[in-house]
């Protein structure tokens, strides 16, 4: 039978910091499956801080259109299937967004294996620590920062999913971390139970450059950089002979109407830095290595992850805004049903 599916869809492109009037909630009803299609009925799905530029304008990948389905990663059950690739019931994974239902013929969509997620690992890892925002963190620190033992790793957003995971990265090469995050539980959090060396609360600071010197009084040899802005700029100046900035995200610099970018850029000289910006979706094909690699330590107990999930469809624009003032603490994610 027909479904009633809802949907989150683009009403109006934002204007600085998105607010709910630029989504609307739609209800469509989905016809059965076709031949070779499958229907998947969401269990979670993720809201994204990356996707904010894509409201706007062309990013890293063509921005989205008015009337659109807000993208995001979803874990879903197959509710029907003709398709010999999934039978109903199947686990499975993909970029269906912020919806209830969705109508494929496969392509995209990945099988999970359910008895692989046992606690500690839960099945909501597949779209966090085990998805993008993990493999970010994986990739980022490990091929682009490359990092050595006794070397100091400095994160900004840090509390974060990618943040945090990239600081128990560093710490199991034998590195100094030290995070940057938006509240004393925050710093308290990724220094207590996520081993970091060091935590300082930006809002509370009134020079940063100050800050991270006092923080890291042998310099910057890594900067995982989640934030941009003035924060960007402020490692910079703190960067060590050779350092390498990675850039992963620039929450700071989305909802402002024109980047502000870097001042600092004579120390790129004199100090021979290499700063490089990262889109994970470079290394699929090493995403099921890396995948394995990380259950090996969330299971031993090397690797912690923090989610923040929300109850319902209707919540999503709100706890995607939210993300833009610092609110979650962990991967951000709405359990549909």
């Amino acid at each position: 039978m027909p479904v009633k599916n809802r949907r989150w869809v683009l009403a109006s492109r934002p204007a600085g910091k998105p607010v709910k009037e630029n989504f609307r909630l739609e209800e469509e009803e989905l016809r059965d499956p076709g031949e070779h299609e499958v229907l998947v009925r969401a269990r979670y799905f993720s809201v994204d801080p990356g996707m904010r530029s894509r409201l706007s304008g062309d990013s890293y990948a063509q921005a989205l259109g008015i009337g659109e389905t807000i993208e995001g990663a979803m874990i879903g059950t197959i509710k029907a299937s003709n398709n010999e690739r999934f039978k109903e019931g199947d686990l499975v994974t993909a970029g269906f967004g912020w919806q209830e239902y969705a109508l494929s013929n496969g392509r995209g969509i990945t099988k999970l294996d359910a008895s692989i997620f046992q606690p500690p690992l839960t099945v909501t890892a597949a779209i966090g620590v085990l998805g993008i925002p993990g493999l970010t963190a994986y990739f980022g620190l490990l091929d682009m920062g490359k990092p050595k033992e006794g070397e100091t790793v400095l994160i900004s957003s840090a509390a974060g999913p990618v943040g945090a995971t990239a600081g128990q990265i560093a710490k199991m090469k034998g590195c100094r971390v030290v995070g940057i995050a938006g509240s004393k539980d925050k710093c308290e959090y990724v220094t207590r139970e996520l081993g970091f060396d060091a935590c300082f609360n930006y809002k509370q600071e009134k020079d940063l450059v100050a800050a991270i010197k006092k923080h890291c009084p042998d310099g910057v040899d890594i900067y995982f950089d989640n934030v941009g802005g003035e924060m960007l700029d402020a490692a910079i100046a703190n960067a060590n002979e050779r350092a390498r900035l990675i850039i992963s995200g620039q929450v700071a610099e989305y909802n402002r109407p024109e980047p502000r970018g870097i001042r600092n850029t004579t120390r790129f000289i004199t100090h021979r830095l290499r700063m490089e910006g990262l889109v994970v979706f470079d290394y699929f094909k090493q995403f099921p290595q890396a995948q394995a690699e990380m259950a090996g330590w969330i299971k031993s107990g090397k690797l912690k992850y923090t989610e923040d999930i929300s109850e319902g469809i209707e919540t999503a624009p709100e706890a995607f805004i939210g993300l833009f003032e610092g609110e979650n603490h962990g991967r951000r994610l709405i359990k549909v049903g």
